[in-house]
């Protein structure tokens, strides 16, 4: 419950307030998000609060009412009564290689469960699910609320981008956070998140945080409080959610670019894909579907999840909603024929280099976050909002940690448009470590979950 003490009157008292430790009142978080929203709070003073709040935190009461309130800034998606128990989604704090989505939302559309998945570009070293998308021709990101409707009801799940009116005020403060140095406070990251996921309207989420090199919380044990903030801050809001907390110091799959990535998540829906990706899926998917009652146990789950991809139900859902977000027909049944290279059909780079490995050995690490930046700099990624990208470019590794190489074998093919400069070939062969005793291949990439 809300501290029963007297409510300020300013937006000095309020970042005074807390700025001295104490707990802001639910009505005083309140005014303080509409103060963002109305524009009457200045941006020094919600600079202020921000750093307020970074200092001195947050209680789980306080981030579910900023979380709530952020929500409540501006509109939210609606869809028919009778689907009310039967929305879910899906989100990631970012990572390399990270494809997943575009694998689970169709997925998970076959077992009757409907998914608004709303996602958003690249920035930095952080790939983005839309871009990757976008790589296919015709491919439309942009829907409005009506096209939302029909394309669930007829495939079951679509992935789109934010519009402008679905939380404003949480838009306003990551602009100014982004400034002032307060991007990586647990309770702010947390109410930002949940926040755009229960402007969806949907009964269970599965969130998956990742940890280590190529994530934006590298730290274990803060990744963890991340993810136990965000699985509080839904049960407060009414949202069955489960968290997973996986690992992130290796690219995920093979591919790392955008119209690379979509070859191989269809690579993995026609079940040719890399088994971390698959696997991955379907431990986020499995945790999803127990969490929201649609499955007795998490292994039942996986099981019918793993069954929808070898059966190629998941593949016929994806196909369908390359349909109904603009691709044309004859593009999108061929980008998912099994018996065509769907490589022809997406941007090509105009050149290929590989690298050889320096030494005989087991490949002990490829660091995701030399991978990543390579592929930024390569023209995959952008530094600003709206820069244009080039979907053709990027990494496909030809060897995982665990292999056995030889000196001279290539390891990494890299696509790109302009000569390498040095910077990318220093980033890529920094990326490779090479151990002489035998390494252990991962078995998974998951590290913990929290229910």
């Amino acid at each position: 419950m809300s501290p029963t003490v007297r409510m300020p009157t300013s937006f000095p008292d309020l970042i005074a307030k807390k700025r001295d430790g104490k707990e802001l009142l639910d009505e005083e978080i309140q005014e303080f998000v509409k103060g963002v929203t109305s524009g009457s709070m200045s941006e020094p003073q919600i600079g202020a609060m921000l750093m307020a709040i970074y200092c001195k935190g947050l209680k789980e009461r306080e981030v579910a009412t900023l979380t709530l309130e952020m929500k409540n800034s501006g509109e939210t998606l609606h869809w028919p009564n009778e689907w009310t128990d039967v929305l879910v989604d899906k989100h990631s704090t970012g990572g390399v290689g990270d494809k997943v989505s575009l694998v689970l939302a169709p997925a998970l559309a076959t077992f009757g469960v409907k998914v608004p998945m709303i996602s958003g570009r690249g920035l930095a070293h952080t790939g983005g699910t839309l871009d990757k998308l976008e790589a296919i021709s015709g491919f439309k990101v942009s829907l409005s609320q009506k096209e939302m409707v029909k394309i669930l009801a007829q495939v079951g799940c679509f992935i789109a981008g934010q519009t402008s009116d679905i939380c404003p005020a949480d838009r306003k403060t990551y602009s100014i956070r982004d400034v002032t140095a307060t991007v990586d406070q647990i309770g702010l990251i947390t109410a930002s998140i949940v926040s755009k996921k229960a402007a969806e309207n949907i009964k269970a989420l599965v969130l998956d945080v990742k940890t280590g090199s190529g994530a934006f919380l590298k730290n274990e044990t803060e990744a963890a409080k991340l993810a136990q903030s965000m699985l509080s801050c839904c049960h407060r809001l009414g949202i069955k959610a489960s968290a997973l907390l996986t690992d992130m110091d290796d690219p995920i799959g093979n591919m790392v670019g955008n119209a690379l990535e979509v070859i191989e998540v269809i690579r993995c829906l026609q079940c040719q894909g890399p088994a971390d990706l698959l696997n991955l899926t379907i431990s986020l998917g499995g945790q999803l579907l127990h969490a929201g009652g649609f499955s007795d146990s998490v292994e039942e789950a996986s099981k019918k999840l793993r069954q929808s991809i070898e059966n190629k139900e998941a593949l016929s859902k994806f196909c369908a909603m390359l349909k109904c977000q603009g691709v044309d027909a004859t593009l999108a049944d061929n980008l998912c024929d099994p018996d065509l290279d769907p490589t022809a059909l997406l941007p090509q780079a105009k050149s290929t280099t590989c690298f050889q490995c320096h030494q005989n050995g087991y490949i002990q690490r490829i660091d995701a976050m030399d991978i990543a930046v390579a592929v930024h700099m390569l023209g995959a990624g952008r530094n600003l909002p709206g820069e244009p990208i080039n979907w053709a470019v990027g990494i496909e590794l030809l060897h995982k940690p665990g292999d056995q190489v030889l000196k001279g074998q290539n390891w990494i093919k890299v696509y790109h448009d302009q000569p390498l400069s040095d910077k990318i070939e220093i980033k890529i062969k920094k990326s490779l470590e090479i151990s002489q005793t035998p390494v252990q291949p991962k078995k998974t990439r998951v590290l913990r979950v929290f229910t």
